[in-house]
């Protein structure tokens, strides 16, 4: 849900949602909160942490080469972590397809759209500790050989150290564009996760990854549609939740 329950930090009785092994490789949150203390400095709790995610979100799109996409504001904070519910709620890299599917069509989003937001792939890197299981003890048979001897080269040991700066990028080719390389990568069998392969094996998903591989433009709307449905999902309005001082700590009043 857009409540930036994810923000907080372990503190007065609640524990992070950051210490959830699906948060593993999550980083960079200083600059959530350089942003939030700006905005204190010019309007003083006006503008909660859960809209600036939302509109960081809108506006990495259009900085990695996507159209803008108009989201609504008005979203409030969450006073509580959901870290018991997280791995019941957020898909994981190795879990099916239909899994994953269901999970998206929980909150609205159609096949299509589940399809358009794992292109997100396209762009930032996955640590080792998510990767290792395709390549030991034995290959996936779905890798390209080339491109299972490139993830050994950065990942040599099947046990990685979690703490250690161990990853492979997500796309080598456009690294830094959210665009349909993603699909062509698939399509060509350089899934990096397990997840990403399963969209080309799976009858329901196969026909939009070759649309979205034949047409970026088409790839873009999908993406912003989904995006737009993610960004309302289940907000906190009124008196359900506040707007927070600090990204990090719910209000103590």
């Amino acid at each position: 849900s857009c409540d930036a329950s994810l923000l907080l930090d372990t503190a007065n009785g609640i524990k992070s949602e950051k210490t959830s092994s699906r948060s593993f490789g999550m980083r960079n949150f200083k600059y959530i909160n350089t942003i939030k203390l700006a905005l204190e400095k010019e309007c003083p709790m006006k503008v909660s942490c859960a809209d600036i995610v939302a509109l960081s979100a809108r506006d990495g799109f259009v900085l990695l080469g996507g159209p803008r996409v108009e989201m609504k504001t008005g979203r409030k904070d969450s006073k509580e972590s959901y870290i018991a519910e997280v791995e019941d709620f957020i898909p994981n890299h190795n879990d099916s397809i239909p899994s994953v599917l269901s999970r998206f069509q929980s909150i609205g989003i159609d096949t299509e759209g589940t399809v358009a937001l794992l292109g997100a792939h396209s762009i930032g890197r996955v640590h080792c500790t998510n990767i290792v299981h395709r390549i030991y003890p034995t290959v996936d048979p779905t890798l390209d050989p080339e491109y299972a001897n490139y993830l050994k080269r950065r990942c040599p040991s099947p046990e990685p150290n979690p703490k250690a700066v161990q990853y492979a990028r997500n796309d080598r080719i456009t690294p830094m564009l959210l665009d349909n390389m993603y699909y062509k990568n698939i399509l060509s069998h350089k899934g990096l996760l397990l997840v990403d392969q399963q969209l080309v094996s799976d009858p329901d998903t196969y026909p939009f990854v070759k649309m979205m591989a034949a047409d970026n433009a088409y790839f873009h709307e999908q993406f912003s549609k989904a995006l737009l449905i993610l960004s309302e999902n289940n907000p906190l309005t009124e008196e359900q939740g506040e707007i927070r001082r600090d990204c990090r700590y719910v209000n103590r009043n």
